[in-house]
Order: structure tokens, then C-alpha cells, then sequence
């Protein structure tokens, strides 16, 4: 829809019809909630990775059109940098060997989009966010040909009213501004969708939340943001703040950010839906043509577009995704915690501990978010960005009440891996499966070694070798590549290797104040 009105502009009248369109909307789904409307159980989950583009140099490479005409396949599609792209896999039954299915079906198509991307001197880069990445690449210029991206990165200026502000205090301080939401393409994630019932959607989506600072924990995978080694999981702060419509003034009066962790749990799906309407102006104030109760008093199912829309212009780390296939609704838990690579065996390992963990404690008899203080869950994914595989994380008291401090480690390979295979148990995947992924996620908190911890170390390395910041970043970045496409998990890679002699210019400094 955003791509149909992006030309048309918007008028004060739009944002009224829009308004209205998605109070409709909210009650549609309301009702649909009551009447039970909504598609049976199908245990299906479904994944999407974002994906860098760079060159033998390690540099990032604008040219996302060129690579996807090479591809010629639906399954890729931009994202909002030209340095970008997306792959989507299609949906799976969680049974069986789903896991080995999905790792051979990414295997195949990344290794053929990297054969094309090839062919115009880019290779594909999974990762949480492109070390070599300068802000002086994330520009108005560089967001990807789209009437609706650039509406949105218009919509959102308006909304601000000033320069973007990316401010991380971490391992080291990095402070720059920008007048386009750009920075946002910085952040490449693994996106992990899976379709529950009205009934158990809440139980489901308080589990992620539960969960996501222990998946960060786990797969931290993007240390470094424009040249400077800041929190071991850099994404959520730069993701947030580069889409930060607040003014300091409405930050002041406690305005909730676009992107957000929230701040509670739920009951309902509908919580969500109905919090984003009282919280958060339309980005994209467009409405369809579709009357969403006039479809539902005739016995069909609403596309509810407009609220579809709007939903899609909120950032939450775990979002409620309301759907229609086959003039049947669904909901789904759409997870983006988790950055992208470091590898394909990596990125599936998060895959089943992630659905393994939701499926136990969803289905505990006494959850864990009427034990876990949401302040307390919002808190450990602040602790978890920031501090990676060596955070420490609040956690109920087994056995006893209140909460705890614990080594993230320690909570995953002592309470949280045998909950996750049972959860894979419950979903009838392959034993040979869920231990060989689950076994990569033990030897990482073994190790104490995930995609972040080795970027560090292997930069740290460069530099020691002689190499200066842009150089050792690039020759990391190089070595990174290398390794990944050796498809073995990164708690086994040598940080040490023969650096060589600087592959890019010393002075292409990446960040004010370098």
C-alpha cells in the first residue's frame, strides 16, 4: 500500500481517514479475536536474514539492484540501503528434520546469490552490522530505489523536526548525527516468524520477550558501528536512535520510542495492536479501499492493511504480525532480536534454541513472566547488548521467589538448554537435529565465543600486527567473510591469522571524532 500512495503526498485529510480506518481496523480484530476467526494450529515458523553486500576490499558495495537482477528470484528482496538485501525462506513444519531442511535451503540460495553477487564484484556478508561501514555510506543517496522508503525516512524527519542523534557510550564512545533514518540499514537481523493461535499468542510472544536478552547474550554478533567497538550487540541502540522521532522535549514527557522493548506483559494479542494505535501516530497514513467490517459481517476475512501498515512502522523486538493466506487469518510472533550470521550452522543453532526455549517456558505451568518482573526482563536486554556472552542476567530463584543475578552462560547450559530441547521434543524435531544445534550453542557459553567476542579479538589481533583502526577493521572484515563461508560455527574460528599489509586507506576515517 505504502508503495501505491508514495506518490500522491499526504494532506491533513489523510491522516484523518487513516486514523478512523485503523480504529475500524482494531475492531475488526477485536471481533475476529471473540469469534474465533483465526486459522487452526499448523505449527508452521517461517525465517527471514538481512544481508550485506561488500567487496573483496571489505567495504561496503551500494548496489543492491544490480546484485538482485543477477538473482532473479522472489525469495531476495531489497532492504533499506543498497548495501542491503533479504532472503526469505518459506514456511516450515517445526518437525522432523526441519533444521538440517532450513540450513540446506539457505546454504543453496546464499551460495547462489553470492556466486551473482560476484559477477559485479560484491560478495554477500552475514553480519550484524558491516565494521567497515562509515556514516559517511548511510546517506539519503544510499537508501535503496523505493517510493516507500523514502516516504518513510521523509515522514520520520518531519516527525523529528532535526538531525537524527546516535550517541552509544560502550568500549568505546560513539557520537555522530544524521538527517535520514539511513543509519537504520547498519542493522542486519535474523527475523524468526512462527504462527500461534489467539489462545496461546500471549503466552508465546511473554516467553521472546522472556528470552531475548539470553538470545542476545548468546548470538551478540555486532561489536563495532561506524569504526568504533561499542556494545557487543550494537544494533538495538543504533536502531533505535536512527529511528527516533522524538524531539528531546517529548523524550522528556516519557513519549515511548518507535522502537521499543515495551513495557509490560500481555494478555491478549489484541494488548499490542491496541498499544500501538494509542501510542504511536501513522508513519504512512494511507488507506485502502477495503471496508475491514463490511468483510466481516459477510463472513470473510479483512486484510486489515491499514493496520498491517502501521504495525510495520513500530520496531518492537518481538511484533504481533496479523496475516491472510488463503482467505484464512493468522497471527505469528515475528523474533527480531537476533543479528544476522555468523554462519549458516550459527544461525540455525539461534533457530532451535530460540523455538525450543518459547515452546518450554510457554507451556510451563507457572510461566515465568508471573515470575520475572517485566522491568527485570527489559533490564537484561539492556545487560546483554551491552556486555554479550559475558553478561549477567536477573532470573527467578529456582524454587524460591524473587529474582537473581547469573552468568548468562551458566543460566543457558544449567536451566536453559535442557528447556530447549524439551521444547524441541515437544515439537517433534529430529534428537539427532536439536542436539547437534543445540550442542553449538553449549560450546559457544563453553568457549565464551560468539560472533561478537571473535570480531573484538580478531581486531585486536590486527591491530597488534601493526595495522590501524580502518585497516585492521577492513582485514577483520575480510577474514570474518573468509571464514563464514567455510560454514563452521565461529566458537571454533583462530582469531590469529597473517594479517598482511593494510588493504584501504588510513585515512578513511568512519565516525565524528575519530
Amino acid at each position: 500500500m505504502g508503495e501505491k500512495f508514495a506518490a500522491d503526498g499526504i494532506d491533513l485529510a489523510d491522516r484523518e481517514r487513516c486514523r478512523r480506518k485503523l480504529h475500524e481496523c482494531l475492531e475488526a480484530l477485536r471481533r475476529m479475536l471473540a469469534e474465533k476467526r483465526f486459522d487452526r494450529p499448523r505449527n508452521l515458523m517461517g525465517l527471514e536474514i538481512e544481508l550485506n553486500l561488500a567487496g573483496a576490499d571489505g567495504l561496503p558495495r551500494m548496489m543492491n539492484s544490480q546484485v538482485l537482477d543477477r538473482i532473479a528470484s522472489r525469495d531476495f528482496q531489497t532492504e533499506l540501503a543498497q548495501c542491503n538485501l533479504e532472503v526469505n525462506v518459506m514456511p516450515h513444519r517445526l518437525c522432523g528434520r526441519v533444521l538440517d531442511q532450513l540450513a540446506e535451503e539457505l546454504r543453496t540460495g546464499l551460495a547462489y546469490a553470492d556466486r551473482k553477487a560476484r559477477e559485479v564484484a560484491a560478495q554477500i556478508v552475514m553480519i550484524g552490522i558491516l565494521p567497515t561501514l562509515t556514516a559517511a555510506d548511510l546517506t539519503v543517496a544510499s537508501i535503496s530505489e523505493s517510493d516507500r522508503y523514502v516516504l518513510l525516512n521523509d515522514q520520520m524527519r518531519a516527525a523529528r523536526g532535526e538531525d537524527f542523534a546516535i550517541d552509544i557510550q560502550g568500549v568505546e564512545h560513539l557520537l555522530t548525527r544524521s538527517p535520514s533514518i539511513a543509519p537504520e540499514a547498519a542493522c542486519t537481523s535474523v527475523q524468526l516468524h512462527l504462527q500461534v493461535t489467539p489462545s496461546r499468542f500471549a503466552a508465546v510472544w511473554n516467553a521472546a520477550q522472556a528470552v531475548a536478552a539470553v538470545q542476545v547474550a548468546v548470538g551478540a554478533n555486532a561489536p563495532f558501528v561506524f569504526g568504533r567497538e561499542v556494545w557487543r550487540e550494537s544494533r538495538p541502540p543504533v536502531f533505535q536512535q536512527s529511528t527516533d522521532t522524538r524531539a528531546p522535549e517529548l523524550k522528556a514527557q516519557g513519549v515511548r520510542p518507535r522502537t521499543w522493548f515495551g513495557e509490560r506483559w500481555i494478555d491478549s494479542v489484541y494488548d499490542l495492536f491496541e498499544e500501538n494505535l494509542r501510542y504511536f501516530p501513522p508513519l504512512l497514513p494511507f488507506c485502502g479501499s477495503q471496508e475491514p467490517l463490511r468483510v466481516l459481517d459477510e463472513g470473510g476475512a479483512p486484510d486489515l492493511a491499514e493496520l498491517a501498515l502501521h504495525n510495520g512502522t513500530i520496531y518492537r523486538w518481538n511484533r504481533p504480525v496479523y496475516a491472510v493466506a488463503d482467505g484464512v487469518a493468522h497471527l505469528r510472533v515475528e523474533n527480531r532480536v537476533l543479528p544476522a550470521g555468523p554462519t549458516i550452522a550459527d544461525v540455525i543453532a539461534n533457530t532451535a534454541f530460540y523455538y525450543g526455549m518459547v515452546r518450554a517456558l510457554a507451556e510451563e505451568p507457572r510461566p515465568i513472566w508471573t515470575r520475572l518482573p517485566f522491568a527485570a526482563a527489559a533490564e537484561n536486554f539492556d545487560a546483554a547488548c551491552k556486555n554479550g556472552i559475558d553478561a549477567a542476567l536477573l532470573w527467578p530463584r529456582s524454587g524460591r521467589g524473587g529474582v537473581t543475578e547469573i552468568p548468562a552462560v551458566r543460566l543457558v547450559r544449567q536451566e536453559l538448554l535442557p528447556l530447549a530441547a524439551a521444547g524441541l521434543d515437544a515439537w517433534g524435531v529430529e534428537p539427532a537435529d536439536r542436539d547437534h544445534y543445540l550442542g553449538i550453542i553449549e560450546a559457544r557459553c563453553v568457549r565464551r565465543v560468539n560472533g561478537a567476542s571473535w570480531q573484538a579479538a580478531a581486531y585486536h589481533h590486527a591491530v597488534h600486527q601493526g595495522l590501524g583502526r580502518d585497516a585492521a577493521l577492513a582485514a577483520m572484515t575480510r577474514r570474518y567473510s573468509e571464514l563464514m563461508q567455510t560454514g563452521e560455527p565461529v566458537h571454533t574460528w583462530p582469531v590469529a591469522w597473517a594479517v598482511g599489509r593494510p588493504a584501504v586507506p588510513e585515512e578513511r576515517r568512519v565516525a565524528e571524532g575519530a
